[in-house]
């Protein structure tokens, strides 16, 4: 048994199935379910049923969880140990609001991860740092950029709401709707104009500048708003969310830099890995 396997089998328990382990390790699946079933045989138990639409822990998998996490857990402590801090490197990541909890976060793991001697902290995408993570038009003329998400922006709305009826929204819709005014949103700066040159407007009830809080305003009943449509969003099944008719709202999630370094050149690798 190695540490190795044991990394393997956190991810694979985690993902809840062996591709989507893979993935987020940077492996080839037959690596990944080789090291499991090496693993299984080392402690002489099965850790996983295997099923059509992926795995889930048995119990000796559920006891081994922990006891996995928490090694790893120390092995990474004690590396860190014998890391002197005058070795590490300063790096300063701008990073803009609204771009998901999750994601953001196995971005930054495998970001830290690439780097052991960087000293990573995240500050304001407005202020002075190496790096940014931002919407493609928050990018600075001197700054170069690559691609890591895309995704159109919905309407959300309570399912009890009656506009939850239909396939999608027409401009018509929106006039005189209760709306939750996310800002600084450029989606919504293109749909209030449309709706202005259309003579229509939207009913706000509330100016916010966080997507969780619009999300949970929506919930609340206080009106629709209008969102993007990555996973962690989609995934709150307690509320619909609806297209606009012939209008594509979007944005796209970009990693910017102005100078490019071998440290830099490491994390767009990884960046691009995250890439959808």
């Amino acid at each position: 048994m190695d540490l190795r396997s044991l990394k393997y089998f956190v991810s694979v328990y985690q993902h809840g199935s062996f591709s989507a382990a893979a993935k987020a390790c940077f492996v080839a699946q037959p690596s990944m379910s080789f090291a499991i079933a090496q693993l299984e045989s080392d402690l002489n138990t099965t850790l996983f049923n295997r099923h059509a639409r992926g795995v889930s822990a048995t119990a000796s998998g559920e006891r081994l969880f922990p006891l996995a996490q928490q090694l790893l857990g120390q092995a990474d402590a004690i590396a860190k140990l014998f890391t002197t801090n005058s070795s590490k490197q300063a790096f300063l990541l701008g990073v803009t609001k609204g771009l998901g909890v999750e994601r953001m976060s196995a971005l930054l793991k495998d970001f830290t991860a690439s780097q052991e001697l960087m000293e990573l902290t995240l500050v304001s995408h407005t202020q002075t740092c190496d790096a940014r993570i931002i919407m493609k038009e928050e990018i600075d003329e001197s700054e170069h950029f690559i691609s890591i998400w895309k995704e159109d922006y919905l309407l959300a709305l309570p399912y009890n709401h009656m506009l939850s009826l239909k396939d999608s929204i027409t401009l018509a819709d929106l006039d005189a709707l209760p709306f939750i005014q996310r800002t600084p949103c450029a989606a919504w700066d293109n749909l209030n104009d449309t709706l202005t040159l259309a003579g229509l407007s939207v009913d706000i009830r509330a100016k916010i500048q966080t997507i969780d809080y619009a999300l949970g305003l929506v919930q609340a009943g206080l009106g629709c708003a209008l969102v993007p449509a990555h996973s962690e969003i989609l995934s709150k099944t307690e509320l619909a969310y609806r297209p606009i008719e012939g209008l594509r709202l979007m944005r796209e999630i970009v990693f910017a830099f102005q100078h490019s370094t071998p440290v830099i050149t490491q994390i767009q690798e990884v960046v691009v890995k995250h890439r959808r």
